[in-house]
């Protein structure tokens, strides 16, 4: 993925939107890597630490077609994990690395 994109301000960034290059903080240390998709968590957490501005992939808008095919293959992927999952108790780690891995097929931080 290249660098480039529209650079916006944090007020501006929305769940969904992909980083176009990496954040880091003032150390250096990445704090979002490159390709990343935000998420209502990292918004948050990037606020928290005074983050102003990113650089974010232009819009590519997808046909109705490619639209429905990424959709059913999430709801796939998501149906693969519930037959992995199908014998775990509701209360075990199991259940919890089942909610993790659900989160992260439908988009969220894990």
């Amino acid at each position: 993925m290249s660098e480039s994109g529209r650079e916006i301000s944090m007020e501006q960034a929305q769940e969904g939107m992909v980083l176009a290059q990496a954040l880091n903080d003032a150390s250096g240390a990445v704090l979002l890597a490159q390709g990343a998709t935000l998420t209502a968590a990292n918004l948050t957490a990037l606020r928290r630490r005074n983050v102003e501005r990113c650089r974010v992939v232009m819009d590519e808008v997808l046909d109705p077609a490619a639209q429905a095919h990424a959709e059913q293959e999430r709801l796939r992927r998501l149906e693969r994990l519930a037959v992995l999952f199908r014998a775990t108790p509701a209360d075990s780690a199991g259940a919890e690395l089942l909610a993790l891995l659900q989160r992260y097929r439908q988009g969220g931080v894990a």
